[in-house]
């Protein structure tokens, strides 16, 4: 599969909220002869409105954007452009998005501490075969991701839950977790959300209400 348009360069758009990534991302990907940065957007709404009217070959889009996520928003060019190549840059390293964003549509995943190097190397393997995924992002594919437990929370949600609620910082979780502080936040936003809470203290309650610390 060669996403380039005959003759030309392969034409990119870009999403991500933050001007200065997506400015560095810009004049990394311009400095392949064969590409071409042809429009940017800042949220997922912006993305698809962009599309309306541009026909890029591929989308270079970040997950963790204020409106319609990356998420939603890879489901919905899925819909509307169906050979559209998508691939996702960001720092979430955990299975559960790899995989909802593969399903969404997304052809290929990227994490953004990822080389500059490798960036220019996932843009021109997905012109050429259609699909980029390096070996660590495939584990994450075929993980098993957990199901939510009795109270909507997963194994790993509740062990967030419990480290929260002794006072750890979400920092001090991603080393005791091996994840990143930023997976930890999204974590914690999700448990807020599943639980209908808007504190820590609220979370620290709820964990000594269900036994899960003592108080």
């Amino acid at each position: 599969m060669n996403t380039s348009t005959p003759g030309g360069r392969m034409q990119v758009v870009l999403a991500d909220d933050h001007d200065l990534v997506r400015g560095g991302i810009q004049a990394l990907l311009e400095l392949l002869p064969e590409v071409e940065v042809v429009a940017e957007a800042r949220t997922g709404e912006e993305l698809l409105a962009v599309l309306d009217h541009t026909q890029p070959d591929l989308v270079i889009t970040d997950i963790n954007m204020p409106g319609m996520d990356g998420l939603a928003a890879v489901a919905q060019i899925r819909t509307r452009h169906p050979t559209l190549a998508i691939l996702v840059l960001s720092m979430y390293d955990t299975a559960e998005f790899v995989q909802r964003a593969v399903a969404s549509g997304a052809n290929g995943y990227l994490m953004k501490h990822a080389a500059p190097k490798e960036l220019q190397q996932a843009v021109r393997t997905i012109s050429a075969t259609g699909s980029y995924f390096n070996a660590g992002v495939v584990q994450l594919l075929l993980e098993r991701v957990e199901t939510p437990a009795d109270d909507g929370l997963t194994e790993r949600q509740k062990e967030i839950l419990v480290l929260l609620a002794g006072g750890l910082s979400s920092k001090e979780i991603g080393q005791q977790l091996g994840l990143s502080p930023k997976t930890v936040d999204v974590h914690r936003a999700r448990i807020m959300e599943r639980l209908a809470l808007r504190d820590v203290a609220s979370l620290t309650r709820y964990a000594v209400r269900r036994g899960l610390v003592k108080a």
